[in-house]
């Protein structure tokens, strides 16, 4: 801002000698108070604006959000692997112990995220909530990607399904793994692969390994990437994307490997404490891979829930590095009725 004096035409307005330097001296003064006025302002003018756009991003994922949910009625099934129940020779179909024995879990009904929580949606939340932004170290930003699964630990995994439940005024969490199970295979049904059609089929409803390549090199993408760009493929008859690949998925209970030979029918919700937490789905592969027992709907996967930032490379501690870059989020909503 600028000022200027300009002297009367009159003598008699002109103030003295004696009180002009005092005059000019205020103006002086007054100018880096109105400069930092200026300043104030436009820095003010700044924030509103960024708050705005923040604002109008949680609201575009809040809707969303509500939008990709998923309605699951409750009910009864018969939760592990099914092999005994299902294969021709009535034989397990893995040699895992840790899914077994097949036991009956009855559910109450729940919505189900269509999606995994991608790096777009993180990147919400945390500007939202002041955090600093997830996967960003070295390491991880090579295969950063905004529609990819976000590489979370159990705790960020939690805390922004909880948020988003805040933020829409619904009781929203980490699905239990039996809510995962019974929804990956269509409310409980014999199914073995979370698939549009319950079976693997790569190139057509899960990645065949060439193409995987393929899409990776045309979009000038990282070969290694734990998760590529989500919904690719068809979705499962209930409507849920990318259950069987591109991103384990954290589950609300605490890992028991006998678990099931005490689990209670109603509702289970896991141990009641432990060192690890439950894991779902798998990271990013090729169908083939996937069918050998990894990719089945009743494989079980564990990890600590947030392991130290350590380098693999050196074993010292690196602040700041991404554990658990194929560790990802898909929400749930605790109602009996669909979400409006």
């Amino acid at each position: 801002m600028t000022f200027a004096t300009r002297e009367s035409a009159s003598r008699r307005q002109r103030p003295s000698n004696r009180q002009g330097p005092i005059v000019l001296g205020c103006l002086a003064a007054l100018v880096p108070m109105v400069a930092c006025h200026a300043g104030a302002s436009a820095s003010s003018a700044a924030n509103s604006a960024s708050g705005a756009a923040s604002g109008a991003k949680v609201q575009a994922l809040l809707e969303k959000a509500r939008r990709n949910l998923v309605f699951v009625q409750g009910g009864s099934f018969q939760m592990g692997d099914i092999g005994p129940i299902d294969s021709p020779g009535k034989l397990p179909y893995t040699s895992a112990q840790n899914n077994k024995p097949l036991h009956k879990v009855t559910l109450d009904s729940f919505s189900m995220s269509a999606y995994k929580t991608s790096y777009a949606d993180i990147d919400v939340y945390t500007d939202a909530t002041a955090q600093p932004m997830i996967g960003v170290d070295k390491s991880t930003l090579r295969f950063r990607y905004p529609d990819a699964a976000a590489g979370l630990d159990w705790q960020h995994a939690r805390a922004y399904c909880q948020w988003l439940g805040a933020m829409l005024n619904l009781p929203m969490d980490l699905p239990t793994e039996a809510q995962w199970e019974y929804a990956a295979r269509n409310r409980g049904q014999r199914v073995s692969f979370a698939t549009d059609n319950g079976k693997v089929e790569p190139g057509r409803n899960v990645w065949e390994y060439q193409q995987r390549l393929d899409y990776i090199e045309k979009a000038h993408l990282n070969d290694y990437s734990p998760s590529l760009p989500l919904g690719q493929f068809p979705a499962t008859p209930l409507g849920l994307r990318d259950m069987m690949t591109d991103g384990y998925e954290w589950m609300l209970d605490w890992y028991g490997a006998d678990y099931y030979q005490t689990s209670p029918e109603r509702n289970p919700l896991g141990p009641s404490t432990g060192t690890e937490r439950v894991l779902r789905s798998t990271a990013g592969s090729s169908g083939a891979a996937l069918s050998f027992g990894d990719g089945m709907t009743f494989t079980r996967f564990h990890r600590k829930p947030s392991p130290p930032s350590v380098s693999l490379w050196t074993g010292k501690a690196e602040p700041g590095l991404n554990m658990t870059p194929d560790t990802t989020a898909r929400c749930v909503v605790n109602t009996p009725s669909a979400v409006r």
